[in-house]
């Protein structure tokens, strides 16, 4: 029975001691992925020629990377920037760095990007 008590005692701290990490790490609760707040959308890149990815919404900002036709991205969530062929939405994507695309050349998979 004494042991018993030991293990119920030590599994119990080990849990306070796995919620006070997660609340001061920075990592989202539990509860908020079942609230639609964490999640994660995707799309691929149509453009023939690759897409180049701004450090803002806008074409003239300064351009910090490239994808090329075909690959999957994460994407955290969409802004009005400037129209690019017709489409003013700008996704802000979170693979590797925090870069923004025009969405006129990512075909969302799944739903459509919530707004920022």
């Amino acid at each position: 029975m004494a042991l018993c008590s030991v293990l119920v005692r030590t599994l119990a701290m080990g849990a306070a001691a796995c919620a006070l990490v997660g609340a001061f790490s920075g990592a989202p609760a539990a509860a908020a992925s079942h609230t639609g707040e964490d999640h994660h959308y995707r799309g691929v890149v149509t453009a023939v020629n690759g897409l180049w990815l701004h450090a803002r919404p806008t074409r003239d900002s300064l351009r910090i990377g490239f994808l090329r036709r075909g690959e999957i991205v994460s994407i955290r969530c969409a802004v009005r920037g400037d129209n690019v062929r017709g489409n003013p939405l700008w996704y802000l994507l979170t693979d590797g760095t925090w870069a923004w695309a025009s969405a006129r050349f990512i075909d969302n998979i799944g739903p459509a990007p919530r707004w920022c």
